[in-house]
């Protein structure tokens, strides 16, 4: 668990620093790093102790203490924190900071990740003391959410609180971490100069394109292009290095040669530039060589503290008036607006921003963020949630780097801006050699993703067009209250295939109430129709249009409005379009409204009005699409958030110490008496089982039941026992022994010599379920449940989340099963314990969460007994390898 404390961590100037473990190696480091501290530093972090040199090394080195962390910057320490151990469950804890580095939250991150540590060992309490005259400096720990107890010895203040960090602490370090998050990508997005390296005399290069772009684009600061050959480019004074540039240098932009960009970034962090970004390509998506080039770059930022945007990106984008930045290569200027964008690919980010201005989309900024060596996505939406510019976020993803941090972040993010992604990738590869129905039903698509997406609130588009219908919606109109769909239209034609792709997407057109209708016959010919889709017939004029809308938007069966027009002779679009603008307007944001011209697409002039634009699409069956997408972002955001409940009666270490012994005895799977004893620990009920080692003794234990029994074959690598023939159910006890050589037979033809034998009590009135989890080296945990017994990987009615599971996202995934009315008494059929269900899976939650190790777990089947009657496991497999090293809190996954 302890080897997990290392990676790069983010201050609230938006540098970085790099944390690790401390080794007997430190010392010297660790000595000059005390050294160098002021008086006031080492006496709040030492009170009793203030000389320097051995005396106060003695105090941290990893041999005087049980946990030590440092954090380096350009390969010298500038910070430490560590924790002794005082009684079997209280230590003291010490957290010192290089004096220019204090008050940017490396402190708040080193206490955090030092009380895991302690917790992890089983340390519940601490204390951090310091002298009264220097008691501000603990204000970082009260800050931080604990629950402190103050004490006030003679001359010292000193402060007692737990190590496992509450719900208000987690909040409060996110909230530290996004703050300096979002300052380190303002350095890119809001730089006062920019260094342009690389820039060239010829427009029609890379480095031409970038420099003229910034200049012709307004830039508010001074722009230096260096160049090792020209005098001037572009009619500005060109040097040679970066380090010859006159003035300060915020922003470096390198265009040269993958070769010489770890040397020109080490240019930029001798010159005290402290964002750069790495236009040129040839790095890591290149493999080989690259790779290597890529980690040289990735090490010359870390050891400087530079944040890089890329490399092999397109630039980025930043549409203030007060920043005019546009620092891409393509031929093209952004529209200013409140959008903001990632793209990973370069490529299609110059079709994006193309796109977005032909449709009126404006963005507040833009970025490619390329290999992502350094910023990545998490790092942007944090910075547009904070952004007042932004109110929607689109994302073009082609991989996640660490995805359970972003499920986290855009959970918190969307309940205020809505979060769009287009992610590339529909199939997986990464489940084929799992062994699991689980695994099976996973590996059949990235439901993963679907999951991921689902419990954060994020609007998953399968196309870039889908995507910017979704960008113009949620940028000018409000959330739906419910589902409910009127169509306004003057074809037949077109309202019927509105409410055709309204139905399939989970709309509902409901008949108009009588008093709408009514209304509309004042002023439409008695031929139109007025039911829903309102047909207006090709007569209508634009001022029927004005009247529809606002009649139909008056009724209390609509939620939102689709407006229709495909132009006829005696009509002109312009006059429908001001219309329609005009009556959404007047709406004053009641509900939605959008439109599907036929001759036009996207927010034109003639669809914008005084305070709302109307999005308009190509066919109804675009306007559809994107109204259940705000349809299910309002459900999302209206559900209950949920809570991860706590199981106080499980037995977390002996669960452990299961899974250790399989590990340590070169075991994947672990074998009928461990699992049974792995689910107890958390409470998971079976089926009353014996086992036997031959068919006489399974005979005899059969006896012990009342009823019949089933009777299974247990064996090493014995995985999917149905195929083979090693399960017979409904068994009488006198059947048992001839059934149970016939499956010895089976198997040792299958080449399986030492089968035991499992008789189990037969359950025969429940409702057979599986519930189970795969781990997925990036995602982590998933739980997925549905139709169980044999026929699981054939249905595949299953439902999908990620761990942590909350009470809502259990309710939520049993009930979304397209068997669930089977489990709710379907046709008068009994009612099945749900609310047992949904426990087994919040303990199953609970388990994986706890016990990372554990890879593969099917519980199939489960029945699902009558209510009140709970829900019992009659088959269970469990496949655990060694964990991987985890990240702790604040560290980045690259």
């Amino acid at each position: 668990m302890i080897e997990r404390f290392e990676g790069d961590v983010v201050l609230k100037d938006g540098s970085l620093v790099h944390i690790r473990r401390a080794t007997d190696e430190d010392a010297k480091p660790l000595e000059e790093f005390l050294d160098g501290l002021s008086e006031g530093s080492l006496g709040s972090r030492f009170p009793r102790k203030v000389s320097r040199g051995g005396e106060l090394l003695s105090e941290v080195m990893p041999s005087a203490v049980q946990f030590t962390l440092v954090a380096e910057r350009e390969r010298k320490i500038v910070a430490e924190a560590d924790y002794k151990t005082k009684g079997p469950d209280t230590g003291h804890v010490g957290v010192i900071v290089a004096d220019a580095l204090q008050r940017k939250g490396l402190g708040t991150i080193l206490l955090a990740q030092v009380s895991q540590s302690a917790a992890d060992s089983g340390i519940t309490t601490f204390t951090i003391t310091t002298p009264a005259t220097t008691h501000y400096k603990l204000d970082f720990v009260e800050e931080m959410g604990y629950p402190t107890q103050v004490g006030a010895p003679p001359g010292f203040v000193q402060l007692t609180f737990p190590t496992s960090i509450t719900p208000s602490g987690l909040e409060a370090f996110e909230k530290s971490e996004a703050v300096s998050t979002s300052a380190a990508v303002k350095r890119f997005l809001s730089p006062r100069s920019i260094a342009v390296i690389g820039a060239s005399r010829e427009k029609d290069s890379i480095g031409g394109a970038l420099f003229s772009n910034i200049l012709e684009g307004g830039f508010r600061g001074p722009v230096y292009p260096v160049n090792r050959e020209a005098p001037f480019v572009q009619s500005v004074t060109a040097y040679r290095s970066v380090l010859e540039c006159p003035g300060r240098v915020d922003l470096a932009i390198v265009v040269v040669p993958a070769r010489y960009v770890a040397a020109t970034v080490r240019e930029c962090a001798q010159k005290g530039a402290p964002a750069v970004v790495v236009i040129s390509s040839g790095f890591a998506e290149v493999g080989g060589e690259g790779l290597g080039l890529q980690e040289e770059l990735v090490q010359v930022c870390r050891d400087s503290g530079i944040r890089l945007i890329g490399p092999n990106c397109m630039g980025i984008i930043n549409a203030d008036p007060e920043v005019s930045l546009n620092g891409q290569f393509a031929p093209t200027r952004p529209t200013t607006g409140g959008i903001g964008f990632l793209s990973q690919s370069g490529a299609l980010g110059y079709a994006i921003i193309d796109q977005m201005g032909k449709l009126g989309l404006g963005m507040s900024s833009f970025v490619s963020v390329g290999n992502k060596a350094d910023v990545s996505g998490n790092d942007l939406i944090q910075y547009w949630e904070s952004d007042e510019r932004t109110n929607v976020l689109l994302l073009h993803i082609e991989s996640f780097g660490n995805p359970r941090k972003f499920a986290r972040l855009a959970k918190r993010i969307a309940r205020t801006k809505p979060i769009v992604v287009v992610k590339s990738g529909r199939t997986s590869a990464g489940f084929r050699g799992t062994q699991s129905h689980t695994g099976a039903i996973v590996a059949a698509s990235d439901v993963t993703v679907d999951a991921l997406f689902r419990q954060s609130g994020v609007s998953r588009t399968d196309t870039l067009e889908e995507m910017f219908d979704l960008a113009a919606l949620f940028s000018t109109q409000p959330l739906p209250r419910g589902n409910r769909v009127a169509i306004v239209t003057n074809a037949g034609g077109p309202g019927i295939l509105a409410a055709d792709a309204c139905e399939a997407q989970g709309l509902r057109v409901l008949e108009l109430s009588e008093a709408t209708r009514s209304e509309l016959r004042k002023f439409l010919l008695p031929i139109a129709g007025t039911s829903n889709p309102v047909d207006m017939t090709s007569v209508a004029s634009a001022g029927d249009y004005h009247r529809a809308i606002r009649a139909v938007s008056d009724d209390p069966n609509v939620d939102a409005l689709i407006v229709i027009f495909i132009p006829p002779i005696a009509v002109e679009t312009e006059d429908v379009a001001s219309e329609i603008v005009l009556a959404a307007d007047e709406l004053k944001g009641r509900i939605p409204v959008v439109a599907t011209f036929m001759a036009a697409k996207g927010i034109s002039g003639q669809l914008t009005g005084k305070s709302t634009s109307v999005p308009a699409f190509p066919f109804p069956e675009s306007a559809a699409r994107a109204l259940a997408q705000a349809a299910a972002r309002r459900r999302w955001l209206d559900a209950p958030r949920g809570k991860v409940p706590q199981f106080p009666a499980i037995r977390r270490l002996e669960a452990a110490a299961v899974v250790s012994r399989a590990l340590a005895e070169g075991r994947g799977w672990l074998d009928n008496a461990e699992t049974h004893e792995l689910l107890d620990c958390y409470g998971i009920r079976e089926v009353k089982s014996v086992r036997a080692k031959t068919p006489e003794a399974a005979a005899g234990a059969a006896r012990e039941f009342r009823g019949k029994v089933v009777l299974k074959a247990l064996a090493p690598g014995l995985v999917h026992k149905s195929e083979l023939g090693a399960v017979i159910v409904g068994l009488e006890a006198a059947e048992v022994d001839s059934s149970a050589r016939r499956i010895e037979d089976r198997l040792r033809q299958g080449g399986i010599l030492d089968a035991e034998f499992l008789i189990q009590e037969m359950v025969e009135d429940a409702a057979e379920t599986f519930v189970g989890v795969t781990n997925d080296p990036n995602f982590g945990p998933l739980i997925a449940c549905g139709a169980g017994g044999t026929l699981v990987e054939l249905i595949k009615d299953v439902s999908v989340r990620l761990t942590p599971l909350t009470d809502v996202d259990a309710s939520e995934m049993i009930r979304s099963l397209k068997t669930f009315p089977v489990l709710d008494g379907y046709r008068g059929g009994p009612k099945r314990d749900v609310e047992a269900l949904e426990q087994l899976t919040l303990r199953l939650s609970a388990l994986v969460e706890d016990i990372p190790e554990v890879a593969e777990l099917d519980l199939n089947p489960v029945f699902v007994l009558d209510e009140g009657q709970g829900a019992v496991v009659a088959d269970a497999r469990v496949r655990v390898v060694e964990s991987q090293n985890q990240l702790p809190l604040g560290a980045k996954k690259r």
